[in-house]
């Protein structure tokens, strides 16, 4: 059974762990009613995308 010679310093452990986070989805304001949305998809609220009726 192996067992850790020494104990992970606290540095060690918080550098490993650095990637392991929450990040916010980036929401942009949709050209035609304002809307915030996550950009490159269709608005939910009005249909447009890229300035064209999609839906």
């Amino acid at each position: 059974m192996a067992v850790p010679q020494r104990r992970t310093s606290k540095t060690v452990k918080r550098k490993r762990r650095t990637h392991q986070k929450l990040v916010a989805p980036t929401l942009v304001t949709c050209a035609n009613c304002g809307e915030k949305i996550k950009s490159h998809i269709v608005c939910p609220s009005c249909g447009y995308y890229d300035g064209k009726k999609v839906i």
